[in-house]
């Protein structure tokens, strides 16, 4: 049992993302990636799953690296290659605009880390936090690594389970798009800000 729980966490937590990263980097070459995630706490026994009433939103940007890390020489390459690329700047400013657009669609408020693992990223903005993810650091391109939404939230539950539709229905006293279509026009909207301000467009 251990050796399988091993093999799969390095599946998906490591083997699975440097293949993408390699398609990525190699074939698609986009100018940015987009990790769309939904969150969840912990929910205790998975045979009985526990619901809990947090609900909330951040996004991710490649930094905070520990010196356990930094010894790491693949952690200490893409590091530097990120640095000589610029991909920061961009990355910054690009999360920044959508979470601003992200906040406004969902009105979630920011997560919270209580770990050392990450830091906000700009004073004033409570929802980016920097954090050294393998997502995150191999993309040869900015990434927008987003985590909104807490799955094992009930309204939540209950917007996953209901799928997509048009228009609002009444979810815990609130009329609201299908959580599909939030999430979506929440990022598309931080994108077209983005975009709108970097090309000088006014449309």
């Amino acid at each position: 049992n251990a050796l399988r729980r091993e093999s799969e966490s390095l599946f998906y937590r490591a083997h699975e993302i440097r293949r993408r990263a390699q398609i990525i980097n190699t074939e698609i070459k986009p100018d940015i990636a987009l990790c769309l995630h939904l969150n969840a706490e912990s929910w205790g026994n998975p045979e009985r799953p526990t619901m809990v009433p947090r609900n909330h939103f951040h996004l991710l940007i490649n930094g905070t690296y520990s010196a356990g890390e930094l010894r790491l020489e693949d952690n200490r390459f893409h590091l530097l290659k990120r640095l000589l690329q610029r991909t920061h700047d961009e990355e910054l400013a690009l999360n920044l605009r959508v979470a601003t657009a992200m906040a406004k669609a969902t009105g979630l408020p920011p997560y919270q880390y209580t770990t050392n693992n990450a830091k906000i990223a700009v004073t004033g903005n409570p929802y980016i936090y920097t954090r050294n993810l393998l997502a995150n650091r191999i993309y040869h391109c900015p990434v927008v690594f987003l985590e909104p939404y807490v799955m094992n939230n009930p309204a939540v539950y209950q917007r996953i389970a209901m799928g997509d539709y048009d228009g609002e229905r009444e979810i815990a006293g609130t009329m609201r798009k299908s959580l599909i279509r939030e999430y979506a026009d929440g990022v598309t909207e931080g994108l077209r800000l983005y975009y709108q301000k970097a090309r000088g467009n006014n449309q």
